[in-house]
């Protein structure tokens, strides 16, 4: 009996404390969901563009030979800044002052063979008119006498060659700046506009940055430039060298590509970089940033706000003047950090829930509670952040009790 009396009252024990427990969930199935919301605030935004890039120097010349021989001496040291028109190399030159030599001494042989050329033609010019002479020898010396002068002419042109031949043989620098390794050594033969070239020429400074951005990505920068509130940016190019570092000294953005790479699809930007140090070397692989539009009006809301459904398709929850939660498709166009850019779907004022959005759905009514991102991306109560403490939330690191 006292068994059956023990079993019977435990079971009556049961009973009651299920409907206590009925009791207290009742209330609580009727309760409001608290959630947190983010009034939409339209801020300034700098639309930056990293790119891949790569130096190249701004003008580059291959030093060749225009005239044919060996080379007698070497008048640089490689690696060291060359100014235009200093001599680099020198060829054997004998060979061309001999020719200018037998040059002047042709010219000088015309000169005199035209005095006596031209003497000759006026006197069978003036016994042709006393019928002195033939018409055919005063013809026979008139055309001597202009054969003479064009023979002047000829050995004129000659010399001016042999000249420009023997000037050839100093090999000078086309272009000022650093000059590379030497190809060739004394004692070396080389021929006139060979393939081979003796050395290179690279100007460093100002020294260029070609960087590589997809038509793709140019086509809606154009589309978001079409916009009332985004404008123009800067021609500045910020450059992160291989190693991570920053370059210290801004660059200008000088030309796009007319054409669009058919293999890539890509088109090329060229920027341009005062490099009085030497820094930046031909061939180094940098990213650069560049400012290419600002958003007067853009909206910038927490990452944590917007979602996704399964088609991936972007979405956010808005809470409207009755407190009940309404889904809205917006369009991001990148991430900012911990921040999504919004292109539509919000606007100025919006109340977008940032907190609590896995307890609510569409129609869900709401008590809500108004907060800030910090810059660490914490979300804080304005009436906390203000200094009414009796307002803020009571949980931390979320603004409400059970985070998002």
């Amino acid at each position: 009996m006292k068994y059956l009396t023990c079993i019977g009252g435990l079971l009556l024990a049961s009973v009651l404390l299920s409907g206590c427990q009925q009791e207290t969930t009742q209330p609580q199935a009727g309760r409001v969901t608290e959630v947190a919301y983010l009034t939409v605030t339209p801020t300034e935004y700098k639309i930056d563009t990293q790119m891949q890039g790569r130096v190249v120097a701004s003008l580059t010349a291959e030093v060749r030979p225009q005239v044919g021989g060996i080379m007698q001496e070497r008048l640089f040291t490689e690696g060291e800044f060359v100014e235009e028109g200093d001599v680099l190399y020198q060829i054997e030159p004998a060979t061309f002052q001999a020719a200018v030599n037998e040059a002047k001494a042709n010219l000088n042989s015309a000169k005199a063979t035209v005095a006596t050329a031209k003497l000759k033609d006026q006197r069978f010019a003036d016994l042709l008119k006393f019928e002195g002479v033939s018409q055919q020898d005063a013809d026979d010396a008139h055309a001597t006498y202009l054969e003479a002068k064009a023979d002047i002419e000829r050995f004129e042109a000659a010399l001016e060659t042999a000249r420009i031949n023997l000037e050839f043989s100093k090999v000078k620098a086309p272009i000022s700046g650093r000059i590379g390794i030497s190809n060739v050594t004394p004692g070396s033969l080389v021929t006139a506009s060979q393939t081979t070239a003796l050395s290179t020429i690279r100007t460093l400074d100002p020294i260029y940055v070609d960087m590589i951005k997809s038509s793709t990505e140019i086509l809606k920068l154009r589309q978001l430039l079409a916009k009332a509130d985004i404008k123009k940016g800067s021609t500045d190019v910020s450059l992160l060298l291989e190693d991570g570092s920053e370059y210290e000294l801004k660059g200008q953005l000088k030309m796009q590509e007319v054409a669009v790479d058919a293999s890539t699809g890509a088109v090329t930007l060229r920027a341009e970089f005062p490099n009085p140090d030497g820094v930046l070397l031909p061939g180094m692989f940098v990213r650069t940033r560049v400012n290419e539009a600002v958003d007067d009006n853009a909206i910038l809301v927490p990452q944590q706000g917007v979602y996704h459904n399964p088609a991936g398709e972007a979405y956010a929850y808005v809470i409207d003047e009755d407190n009940k939660v309404q889904s809205r498709v917006v369009e991001t166009i990148s991430a900012v950090g911990n921040k999504w850019f919004i292109s539509s779907g919000l606007k100025a004022g919006d109340k977008l829930l940032v907190e609590g959005s896995s307890k609510v759905g569409p129609g869900s009514e709401v008590k809500t509670v108004e907060v800030q991102m910090q810059s660490n991306g914490k979300m804080v109560a304005v009436a906390a952040q203000s200094g009414n403490s009796s307002a803020a939330p009571s949980s931390a690191p979320s603004a409400i009790k059970g985070g998002v």
